[in-house]
């Protein structure tokens, strides 16, 4: 690349003032998913033109994911950007230069402005067959296959709430003679509760990233005594039966005295009639 912007540089010198200035991007054709995508620029534009890099997915219709500026400095020094590509699916990918403010120079004839690269997805390969949903003290079980990989390893990295937590580290698989796939087992301990990703590599490259989830144990519920309130039986009062009350009887003058009130009584009518 440095040879073409010299070239083009030099046609710049010959030609004078009218030539046209040059932008060059390159990129790799393939990159792993999981892997970051790293683009070179070169131009011979003036100092603090600025641009942006965009990267779109190239299907029926282009569909932006991200975009990265560029501006020119005076040393004119090669420039890279890094684009994420975890997370994307396998397919061709455009990078591709827009908002170029240049003005009335234009660029020249060979100038490239946009790459195509294919990502390639290779995590369908992995199969995982311990439980992606793990209790926290039997975690973290990380057993499974790898497409075609037989006994050749594979080198795994664990990352946590925490961050890193085990690896870079290539762990032994053993050649399954039905379908050469690598079997893999291996346990990293960890201590606390959260999302953790095993990211996988052979000599090939970049395969994939399996993410686990571990779970705290059960808080134990509190075990709730009832309160007893004590009941004192009260025996019943036996009251003692009242005797009956003796009326006593009229003395002899009171029977008397009222007899003679009597008599007057009766009297006193008489005479009124």
């Amino acid at each position: 690349m440095k040879w073409i912007l010299l070239f083009a540089l030099g046609l710049a010198c010959i030609a004078g003032p009218v030539s046209a200035y040059g932008l060059y991007i390159d990129c790799p054709a393939t990159v792993q998913v999981g892997l970051p995508l790293k683009c070179s620029i070169d131009s011979n534009l003036p100092a603090g033109n600025t641009f942006d890099l965009v990267l779109y997915r190239s299907q029926y219709t282009a569909t932006e994911l991200s975009r990265q500026s560029v501006t020119i400095q005076e040393d004119h020094v090669t420039q890279y950007r890094l684009f994420e590509t975890r997370g994307l699916p396998g397919g061709t990918y455009k990078i591709e230069v827009q908002d170029l403010k240049r003005g009335e120079e234009g660029l020249s004839s060979d100038s490239v402005t946009f790459k195509l690269v294919t990502v390639l997805d290779r995590s369908d390969d992995i199969t995982i067959t311990s439980p992606v949903t793990q209790d926290l003290e039997d975690a973290l079980r990380i057993e499974g296959s790898i497409t075609k990989l037989g006994g050749e390893g594979v080198e795994i990295e664990v990352r946590g709430p925490e961050g890193k937590i085990f690896g870079p580290q290539f762990i032994g698989t053993k050649e399954q003679i039905k379908d050469g796939s690598g079997e893999f087992t291996y346990r990293v301990a960890v201590t606390n509760p959260g999302t953790y990703e095993v990211s996988f590599k052979d000599t090939k490259g970049f395969i994939g990233i399996k993410k686990f989830t571990v779970k705290a144990p059960p808080t134990p519920e509190p075990t709730t005594v009832p309160t007893t309130i004590p009941t004192t039986t009260v025996p019943p009062t036996t009251l003692p039966t009242p005797l009956p009350t003796t009326q006593s009887p009229l003395s002899p003058l009171a029977v008397i005295g009222a007899i003679g009130i009597a008599g007057l009584v009766v009297a006193e009518g008489m005479k009124r009639r």
